[in-house]
C-alpha cells in the first residue's frame, strides 16, 4: 500500500508515522521544505510522545519520506489522506483556499482506482465540492477513483493513542467507497471504524461533537460566574454534579483555545445561516466562551482597582498545558482585554523563547525578575506553574491572581496576602461583590452566601 498523507503537521505527521508501522510505504507532503528536510533525516518536528521514536524508525527502514512534491506523489499513490488546516476567514467563514489548492494538486496527478481521504474538518457538503475540484483530473469520482470524508479525532500530545483507540468514523461518495475506507483504516491505524453512510454525515459527526464541547464549557462558564456571585466553589461540587449519569458538565475555565472549539462552531453558524437557521445556542456558547477573559478582567476592576498604567502578566501563551502551539489561544483575548483597559501586557511560558513571546506581540518576562506586576493571570495550567511559592510572589510586587484554570488553592494564594480570584470561585472577605447587578461591600466575617441569601430574601419580601 502507497499511501500519501498531506500535511506534516501536529495531527498528519504522527498518522503518517502509524500508517508506516503498520505496514504501508508512506510519502508526507508538506508546503514547507525546512519541514520536509527535517523529516528526512528521521528528525522529529513536532512535539508529539512517541511520534519520534515511530518516525526514525520507518526513515530508516525505507517506508516513509517526505517530499513538498504533492502532484509527483499523488500519481504513485493508492490513498491519499488530506489533513491540512483549515481555519477562519476575518468574517468567520470557513477558509477553505488551502485545502482547495491541495485537491488542485492531487487531481493533477490523480490515478484510477485511487481513493482520496479528507480528515480535515469541513463545513457539511464542502468534501462533496471538493470530489468536483478532484474531477478535473478527467476522471470520475465515484467510478474511476473513491471519495471518503474520515474526521481527525486525535489531541495534541495523545495523538497516537487516540489513534488507535478512537473509533474512525467514515463516510463515503459512495457505499462502495465507504466499504473500501473501513478496511483501509482498520488494517492501517488498527482502530475500530464506523460507517455512517454518506461524506455529509461523517462531516457532521465531528462538528457535532465539537459544537456539543463548545456549548457545554460555556453552560460551565455561565454556571461559574453564577457560582462566584452566590458564593459557591463550582469545582468543589463539579464532581456531585457529574455523578447521577444525568450531567456530564466540563469545567470552566478563562476561555477556550486551539484549532477546533473556537473554529468548527463557526462551520455551522454560517452554513446555518445559508439554510434560513439562526443557530442561537451554538452562537451564544461561543459569545460566552469568547467573553469569560473579559469577565476575569471586569472581576478584577471590580473587586481590586482599576487597570490603567498597571501592569499585569499573563502566565502561558500555548492553548492547552506542555503544549507549544497558541492557535486561538486565550492569552491573545487577555491581553487585547488588558491594553483596552490602560495595562502594560507581559506573558510568560516556559516553552517559548523571548524572540517568539515578541512575535505574538507580548513582552517577555522571567517569573525570577526582582519586580514582577501587580496582576498575575493564568491562562495556560503549565505544570512548571503548579508550584510557585506565592510568598516570593507577593514579596516581588504581586497582588492579584487571577487562576483561570483551577490550578491553585485559593487558601494558599491568600495566605502569602495575595487576592485569588478563581474562574468559579467565591469573591473574598473584604472586596466588591455583585448582587442582582449591585455592587456591594462584603464586610470582614461575612460570608458571600449569606450576603446572597439576604438579597433573595429582599427580593421574596
Amino acid at each position: 500500500m502507497n499511501i500519501v498523507v498531506v500535511g506534516a503537521g501536529k495531527m498528519g505527521l504522527p498518522l503518517a508515522c502509524q500508517f508506516a508501522h503498520r505496514g504501508a510505504d508512506v510519502t508526507v507532503c508538506d508546503v514547507k521544505q525546512s519541514i520536509v528536510d527535517t523529516i528526512n533525516r528521521g528528525e522529529c518536528p513536532i512535539d508529539e510522545p512517541g511520534v519520534g521514536e515511530l518516525l526514525a524508525e520507518a526513515v530508516v527502514r525505507g517506508t516513509l519520506r517526505a517530499s513538498t512534491d504533492l502532484t509527483s506523489a499523488t500519481r504513485k499513490a493508492s490513498v491519499i489522506v488530506v489533513i491540512v488546516p483549515v481555519l477562519l476567514t476575518p468574517c468567520k467563514e470557513a477558509d477553505l483556499s488551502a485545502i482547495v489548492s491541495v485537491s488542485q494538486q492531487i487531481a493533477a496527478g490523480l490515478q484510477p482506482g485511487s481513493m482520496v481521504s479528507y480528515e480535515t474538518t469541513l463545513p457539511v457538503g464542502t468534501t462533496r465540492g471538493l470530489a468536483k475540484i478532484l474531477e478535473s483530473s478527467g476522471l470520475r469520482a465515484g467510478l474511476d477513483f473513491d471519495v471518503v470524508f474520515s474526521p481527525e479525532r486525535v489531541k495534541s500530545q495523545l495523538v497516537l493513542k487516540h489513534l488507535t483507540e478512537n473509533s474512525k468514523v467514515v463516510g463515503g461518495l459512495t457505499s462502495g467507497a465507504a466499504e473500501r475506507a473501513v478496511g483501509f483504516y482498520t488494517q492501517y491505524l488498527g482502530a475500530p471504524t464506523i460507517d455512517v453512510g454518506t461524506l455529509e454525515a461523517a462531516e457532521l459527526v465531528k462538528l457535532a461533537g465539537m459544537v456539543y464541547r463548545d456549548v457545554n464549557i460555556a453552560l460551565a462558564n455561565e454556571i461559574a460566574r453564577y457560582a462566584e456571585a452566590v458564593g459557591v466553589d463550582l469545582h468543589a461540587v463539579l464532581p456531585a454534579i457529574n455523578s447521577d449519569g444525568e450531567a456530564t458538565m466540563l469545567c470552566p475555565g478563562i476561555g477556550v483555545g486551539g484549532h477546533c472549539a473556537p473554529v468548527y462552531p463557526n462551520f455551522v453558524i454560517r452554513d446555518g445561516e445559508r439554510w434560513g437557521l439562526e443557530m442561537p445556542l451554538t452562537k451564544v456558547g461561543r459569545q460566552i466562551n469568547e467573553s469569560q477573559a473579559a469577565w476575569c478582567i471586569d472581576r478584577v476592576e471590580r473587586v481590586w482597582m482599576r487597570l490603567r498604567d498597571r501592569s499585569a502578566l499573563i502566565l502561558g501563551l500555548g492553548f492547552r498545558p506542555q503544549v507549544k502551539a497558541h492557535t486561538f489561544s486565550t492569552s491573545f483575548l487577555i491581553g487585547a482585554e488588558l491594553r483596552k483597559r490602560g495595562a502594560h501586557v507581559f506573558l510568560n511560558d516556559p516553552l517559548y523563547t523571548d524572540l517568539e513571546i515578541f512575535a505574538q506581540g507580548f513582552d517577555p518576562l522571567l517569573l525570577t525578575a526582582a519586580n514582577l506586576p501587580p496582576v498575575v493571570i493564568l491562562s495556560t495550567a503549565h505544570s512548571t506553574y503548579a508550584g510557585l511559592d506565592f510568598h516570593d510572589l507577593a514579596r516581588r510586587g504581586v497582588r492579584v491572581i487571577v487562576d483561570g484554570r483551577a490550578l491553585w488553592q485559593a487558601q494558599d494564594v491568600s495566605d502569602a496576602g495575595i487576592l485569588y480570584l478563581g474562574v468559579g470561585r467565591p469573591t473574598p472577605h473584604g472586596t466588591a461583590f455583585s448582587i442582582h447587578g449591585q455592587s456591594l461591600p462584603i464586610e470582614d466575617g461575612a460570608t458571600e452566601t449569606s450576603e446572597a441569601a439576604d438579597g433573595v430574601i429582599a427580593a421574596l419580601s
